[in-house]
This record gives structure tokens, C-alpha cells and sequence, in this order.
């Protein structure tokens, strides 16, 4: 699956990041690294709980 990640340099601040396709899917890092290795962890999390959701949900 491709999704698009979309990194913004801040200032001093850092780089902030998000997945168009994923809402929710947003986080930020100190340097560019960072913030890939925290959006990849966002994104995991959010499709491991959609996943739980769904299976909660076909229980009945």
C-alpha cells in the first residue's frame, strides 16, 4: 500500500508530518528522521486500532 507522507521543514522548530490519505496520521520530529520514524509509528497504530474496530464490530 502507497500513501503519501507530506513533511514540513519548521523553522527551528523541526519537521512536522502527515498522511493525506489517513486522518489522524500526524506527528513531528526534531530533525527529518525522526518525524518519518514517528509518522511510520502513527500510521501502524492507527490501522492496528481501525483493525480491532472492525473486528469488535462483526462481533455480535
Amino acid at each position: 500500500m502507497q500513501l503519501t507522507a507530506v513533511f514540513i521543514h519548521v523553522s527551528e522548530g523541526g519537521y512536522a508530518a502527515f498522511v493525506e490519505e489517513l486522518p489522524g496520521a500526524n506527528t513531528q520530529g526534531s530533525i527529518l528522521e525522526e518525524a518519518r520514524e514517528n509518522l511510520r509509528e502513527a500510521v501502524a497504530l492507527i490501522i492496528e486500532a481501525h483493525r480491532e474496530l472492525a473486528v469488535e464490530s462483526t462481533r455480535g
